[in-house]
C-alpha cells in the first residue's frame, strides 16, 4: 500500500497574551476553543487548540502560550501565512466588513493564485489569510459561534512556506511525502517589495485544504520564531498503523524524524525539511472528546492521564482564561 498524506492537519502558532488570543480566535473569527490544555513539553504555558464544533482533524488552529518569547522575525525557513477556508466570495465579502468593524488590519480582498483571498493579521501579527473555497470540505461550525454557519470557517487552507531554494523542499514534499506540484503563481502582498514566485503542492483528493504553497526568496534572512509565528504545521495520517508506517519511510529516508509520541489527543512525529520548516504528522484521532464531554469541550483545564496527577502545581502556575459563555452569543456577530 502506497502511502498519501490526507491534508493538513493543525496549525501551530505562538501568542504571548492567552487571554486576548481566546477572545479573538472566539469572538471574533467564531472558532471554538475545544482543548485547554498544556504544552506537553513545557506545562507552565496554555496549549489552545481552536476548530469547529469538535475540534475535526483539518479545522485546527492551535497557540502555545509563550509571553516570555521575543516576537516573530518573518524570513525564510517559516510557515509565512495560514490560510482558513470559507465559503466563497460572498463569505470574504461579509468578513471584510467583519473585520472591517473590530478594527482589523487587513490587505482587502485580491487572487492568490486561482483563489479570492483577503490577508489580516491578529493583534500580535500573526499572518492569516481567509480563502475562498466553495468545494472544499465542509464540517461543522461551533453551534455557538458569534458568526452564521454559512459565513463560518470551514477549516485550515492552504498554508505558504518561505524558503530560500524551492528544489530541495520541492523533491522532499514530491519524493518522501507523495504531494504532487499541480501548479504556481506570483504572490503579491503589501508586505513585499517585489511578487514571488510560489509552487503549489497538493496531496490527497487536492484542494485548499491539502495545499502547501512554497514561496522561493533567495537570500531571505532566516525567520526567527517568536509570538505572532506559526511554530510548525501538521499534516494528517488517518490511522495509526499508517502513521506508524510514515515514521519508518521517514528515518529511512534520512529526515531525522522523531519516534511516535503519543500526545493522547493523537499522535506525531516531527521533522525539518530541508528549508528550515518544522513539519508533523498526527492521527486523526481519537480525538478532543476522548477525556471531555462533546457538549463541553474547551471549558475546564485538560490533561492527558501522564499529567494529572501534577494538576494542582501546573494550575498554580496558569493565569484564568475567558469562558467561550462569556465571548460568544449565537450568532451574534452580522456585521
Amino acid at each position: 500500500m502506497s502511502l498519501s498524506l490526507t491534508g493538513i492537519h493543525h496549525v501551530t502558532a505562538v501568542t504571548g497574551q492567552a487571554a486576548a488570543n481566546v477572545e479573538f480566535y472566539t469572538r471574533v473569527l467564531g472558532l471554538r476553543l475545544v482543548k485547554k490544555t498544556v504544552n506537553q513539553d513545557d506545562v507552565a504555558a496554555y496549549h489552545l487548540f481552536y476548530g469547529d464544533e469538535v475540534g475535526s482533524p483539518g479545522t485546527e488552529l492551535t497557540f502555545f502560550d509563550w509571553a516570555y518569547a521575543g516576537p516573530n522575525r518573518p524570513g525564510a525557513g517559516e510557515v509565512a501565512s495560514t490560510g482558513l477556508r470559507v465559503s466563497g466570495r460572498e463569505a470574504l465579502d461579509w468578513w471584510q466588513r467583519r473585520l472591517e468593524a473590530e478594527g482589523v488590519a487587513h490587505e482587502g480582498i485580491s487572487m492568490q493564485g486561482k483563489r479570492a483571498t483577503l490577508g489580516f493579521t491578529d493583534s500580535e501579527g500573526q499572518r492569516l489569510r481567509l480563502v475562498e473555497d466553495a468545494d472544499g470540505p465542509v464540517n461543522t461550525p461551533w453551534s455557538h459561534s458569534p458568526v452564521p454557519p454559512e459565513m463560518a470557517i470551514r477549516g485550515l487552507g492552504p498554508v505558504v512556506l518561505s524558503v530560500r531554494s524551492l528544489e530541495p523542499t520541492a523533491r522532499v514534499l514530491t519524493e518522501v511525502l507523495s504531494y504532487r506540484r499541480s501548479d504556481e503563481y506570483l504572490l503579491q502582498s503589501a508586505q513585499l517589495s517585489t511578487p514571488v514566485h510560489v509552487t503549489v503542492f497538493e496531496t490527497g483528493p487536492g484542494g485548499a485544504a491539502s495545499e502547501v504553497h512554497v514561496a522561493e526568496v533567495p537570500g531571505a534572512a532566516g525567520a526567527r520564531n517568536g509570538i505572532g509565528g506559526v511554530h510548525h504545521v501538521a499534516f494528517r495520517a488517518p490511522d495509526d498503523m499508517q502513521h506508524a508506517q510514515w515514521q519508518q519511510l521517514l528515518s529511512q529516508a534520512g529526515m531525522g524524524v522523531t519516534p511516535v509520541i503519543d500526545r493522547f489527543y493523537f499522535k506525531s512525529i516531527y521533522f525539518r525539511e530541508p528549508g528550515g520548516v518544522l513539519f508533523e504528522i498526527a492521527t486523526d484521532g481519537p480525538g478532543f472528546a476522548t477525556d471531555e464531554d462533546a457538549a463541553h469541550l474547551g471549558e475546564k483545564l485538560a490533561l492527558p492521564p501522564f499529567l494529572e496527577p501534577h494538576r494542582l502545581r501546573i494550575e498554580a502556575g496558569l493565569k484564568p482564561l475567558p469562558t467561550q459563555d462569556v465571548l460568544g452569543g449565537h450568532n451574534a456577530g452580522t456585521s
